[in-house]
């Protein structure tokens, strides 16, 4: 299990791969940050996976990140 590597929910339609970096890169250094979009309209699905360099930076996140709100949206 990668514990570097986490699931980001309930994001808003709008977001982009660079502003989900921006988001979660007060924790640390992220390596990849990726938002999962429709094949057909390439509209984001509201979720996606964010990747940090070290475990103690995804942990920070998780931690802190939970339920806050991001955009009017409880992100998770």
């Amino acid at each position: 299990m990668d514990n570097k590597k986490l699931y980001v929910g309930n994001l808003p339609w709008t977001i982009t791969n660079d502003s989900l970096k921006e988001m979660f890169a007060q924790f640390g250094e992220v390596t990849e940050a990726v938002i999962i979009t429709d094949r057909m309209s390439g509209r984001s699905k509201g979720f996606g996976f964010v990747t940090f360099a070290t475990e103690e930076a995804a942990a920070a996140a998780t931690q802190q990140m939970q339920e806050k709100e991001f955009e009017g949206r409880k992100i998770g």
